[in-house]
Parts: C-alpha cells; sequence; structure tokens
C-alpha cells in the first residue's frame, strides 16, 4: 500500500524500535510508496511512512534492499555534503562516509553483512539516520 510521507518533524525525531518478523507489511508499504515516488527518492525509512520501527528500503540500480535493523559497523572516507529529504522542505549540510560496512536482516530475515559505497552508501546513511531521529 502506497503510504503518505511524514513530515512532522517531532515524529521524525523519535528513535525508532526493533523491528520483527510482525513488521513485514511496514516493509512491503515501503516498498510501494517507494516505487510511487520514484522519481525524486532512492530510498525510506519506516518512520517517513508513519511507523517508528527500524526498517530502511534502498533503491541499488533499481533493485529494492529492505534492511530490518540495519547497524553501521564501520565507516571510512568522511565528507561534507548536501541532501533533500521527502519528509523535510530544502537541503541540509550533513558528514557522510564513502565506504561503510552495514549488518542487517534482509526480506526473509537472514542477516547479512555488506559493503556500500559512493551513493549506495550515502543513501543507506541517511536512511539510518532516520532510524535514529537524527533530522539532517
Amino acid at each position: 500500500m502506497i503510504r503518505e510521507i511524514v513530515k512532522d518533524e517531532l515524529f521524525l525525531a523519535i528513535k525508532s524500535e526493533e523491528a520483527t518478523k510482525k513488521d513485514y507489511q511496514i516493509a512491503i508499504d515501503l516498498v510501494d510508496t517507494l516505487r510511487a515516488h520514484a522519481d525524486e527518492c532512492v530510498g525510506m525509512a519506516a518512520n517517513m511512512i508513519g511507523f517508528s520501527k527500524n526498517i530502511i528500503i534502498v533503491n541499488v540500480h533499481e533493485d529494492y534492499v529492505i534492511m530490518y535493523n540495519p547497524v553501521i559497523l564501520s565507516k571510512e572516507g568522511e565528507y561534507e555534503t548536501e541532501e533533500g529529504c521527502l519528509s523535510l522542505v530544502g537541503s541540509r549540510k550533513c558528514t557522510r562516509y564513502k565506504k561503510i560496512e552495514v549488518e542487517y536482516s534482509d526480506i526473509n530475515w537472514k542477516k547479512k553483512v555488506k559493503k556500500f559505497s559512493g551513493f549506495t552508501a550515502q543513501i543507506v546513511q541517511h536512511e539510518v539516520d532516520h532510524l535514529h531521529g537524527v533530522i539532517i
């Protein structure tokens, strides 16, 4: 189901709770909502559609990667950039890293550890920030 994008910064500032297998429908709604906004968005966190759960989705070359409970294990290559967000007006400066390693459970709850770099790493960092209540 395509969900409305949350723009309430007080809600977005709430730290999300651990996701469980019962949260599968939230992940599916993230896929539907990201697809509906594909021309303007490349990633989403569950709180952007109204759920304070540790679930993100990232569009990696038209492959929609769901991550339950993602944790950034390592990061390298700090740089400054500006980012926009569907939930926020305008763009804001932030610090990101060129390479990261992330541990998460995939859509089938299989534990994974994966390295990301470049723009994909930036997207993952942005969405993980959402889970921590960080407003860029």
